[in-house]
């Protein structure tokens, strides 16, 4: 497949409106798309608050007429399944009339995958598939892992001193890192569907799990704690064991806050798929480790399984954020 400078610009575009849609869009994916006209982007979308609009929906909408003869742009192949919720994108852009439709990548659901694009080529509606297809996997991570795994996709995240450090060794933590290192973690927090912590966490430091920051207050992820806690919050919800995260309903995305025995259970299950370790400039030791036992056997098991995709200073603290290998 060619990809033109233009179709690239334009998906990257697309792919920058989905992430207002991450952590929010319920079962649906948080796609993205723009509509092209003569070089100005007439129409943008992008999956809103429990799943509707579609993305493709809100951007016909506002380019209305002039969509007709127009480029679209979408991050995600376009639904071809009835719902009682909306109209199906395929047909819509069908009535719309446009000039060529650019996916990135086909949808994951079977009850659209490659329905949706034979749609629109039968209809007579040139469809190209695959530009920044990668990009657009990872931007629309956590609804792919729930439909192909069964699960959220799940994000790690530590606070740790420089020799792995979460707290004094009589439980103290507040604060490991500085200011710009906790704005950016309550950002992933803005970015998630469900927030995970174990019960033994829960009980001792009565986290919020919520969003503070200004104007994304009303982001806050649902709270999850991993094993029982009878004085929880009533709108908080439970799970036995790690595999319980495949019965929450609605997530795509799940942040794991910890502790170490709950980062050790998810990794040792290879039910992590993000990491997100927060560095500060301070040595504890004799401190509380980050991570508890995960049951290694051999040095050599640790190699291969993780890397590093990023990396960024905070203030005077680091982020790094590795994925799971392929």
């Amino acid at each position: 497949m060619l990809t033109s400078v233009a179709d690239a610009h334009y998906m990257a575009a697309a792919l920058a409106l989905s992430e207002r849609g991450r952590g929010r869009t319920g079962a649906n994916p948080n796609v993205g798309c723009v509509i092209v006209k003569n070089g100005i982007i007439i129409g943008r979308g992008w999956t809103q608050p429990g799943g509707r609009p579609h993305a493709e929906e809100m951007a016909l909408a506002q380019a209305g007429r002039s969509a007709r003869g127009a480029d679209v742009y979408v991050t995600m192949e376009p639904c071809a399944h009835d719902s009682s919720r909306g109209p199906t994108c395929s047909i819509a852009l069908i009535e719309a009339k446009p000039k060529r439709v650019i996916v990135a990548t086909l949808d994951a659901d079977e009850r659209t995958r490659r329905r949706g694009i034979d749609r629109l080529g039968d209809a007579g509606i040139p469809v190209s598939v695959g530009i920044r297809e990668l990009e657009a996997r990872r931007a629309m991570a956590g609804f792919l892992c729930r439909v192909e795994n069964g699960r959220p996709f799940v994000t790690l995240k530590l606070a740790m001193s420089l020799d792995g450090c979460i707290a004094l060794a009589d439980g103290s933590s507040q604060w490991i890192t500085g200011d710009r290192a906790r704005a950016h973690a309550h950002m992933e927090r803005a970015r998630s569907d469900a927030i995970l912590v174990g019960a033994g966490t829960a009980r001792t430091d009565r986290p919020g799990l919520d969003v503070r920051l200004d104007g994304l207050t009303d982001r806050s992820p649902q709270p999850v704690i991993l094993g029982h806690d009878k004085d929880k919050p009533e709108r908080w919800q439970q799970i036995a064991e790690p595999f319980g995260i495949a019965d929450l309903s609605d997530i795509n995305w799940l942040l794991v806050e910890g502790g170490a025995k709950t980062a050790a259970s998810f990794l040792q299950e290879g039910l992590v798929d993000r990491l997100l370790f927060y560095r500060a400039p301070i040595i504890i030791g004799g401190g509380l480790p980050g991570i508890a036992d995960i049951g290694l056997e051999k040095l050599s098991e640790a190699h291969g399984q993780w890397q590093r995709v990023d990396q960024r200073s905070l203030g005077q603290d680091m982020l790094e954020i590795y994925d799971r290998a392929a």
